[in-house]
């Protein structure tokens, strides 16, 4: 059985003079982690931390470490201050709240995130450590409805209340970020 997830592999690559859909691609690739994390847990009884169990975790926590801080980032930096600017009237208290939800939930998967990643390191570096499902659960869990909030309610409004210079901005800074030229 592989644990490697080839979803994550495949995922469309957006690029950033599309900064909108590179966040949804983000969401995509979490999503593929969370698989990759319950191919773990089950993977784990059987095997052990053995070669294949330790990539695995080790690239969870790679992406995690890496693209999923920049992601938070990207949006609490740069898309939630924009959407905030740009909002006005009755739109303003509604962006706000949303705003105000999102980061609530970054702070939760963050902390909920600290918990898994000291196991998997350990799963990494050869302890053949379980994988707790109520951790593994209570972290997708989480992501998955923060993806909906912002996929469901966040995103829609930043394409509406973004113009072009706004989003171009997003996605430059988005690229420098990650040390990219843009």
């Amino acid at each position: 059985m592989k644990v490697r997830n080839k979803a994550a592999d495949r995922a469309p690559m957006a690029d950033f003079d599309h900064p909108m859909e590179m966040l949804t691609t983000c969401h995509q690739r979490i999503e593929a982690q969370c698989m990759t994390l319950w191919r773990l847990a089950d993977y784990l009884p059987e095997h052990g931390a053995d070669a294949e169990a330790q990539q695995a975790a080790s690239n969870v926590m790679r992406y995690f470490d890496s693209a999923g801080r920049h992601h938070r980032e990207d949006e609490e930096v740069d898309l939630f201050p924009a959407m905030l600017r740009a909002a006005k009237g009755k739109t303003s208290e509604r962006v706000a709240l949303l705003i105000a939800r999102a980061s609530h939930e970054h702070t939760e998967v963050e902390q909920a995130w600290l918990t898994l990643r000291d196991v998997l390191e350990r799963i990494a570096h050869g302890d053949d450590t379980l994988l707790d499902i109520g951790v593994v659960h209570r972290f997708c869990s989480l992501y998955r409805s923060h993806i909906a909030v912002e996929e469901g309610h966040i995103f829609p409004l930043a394409r509406k209340l973004l113009g072009v210079d706004a989003l171009a901005e997003l996605g430059s800074a988005m690229a420098r970020r990650r040390s990219v030229k843009s």
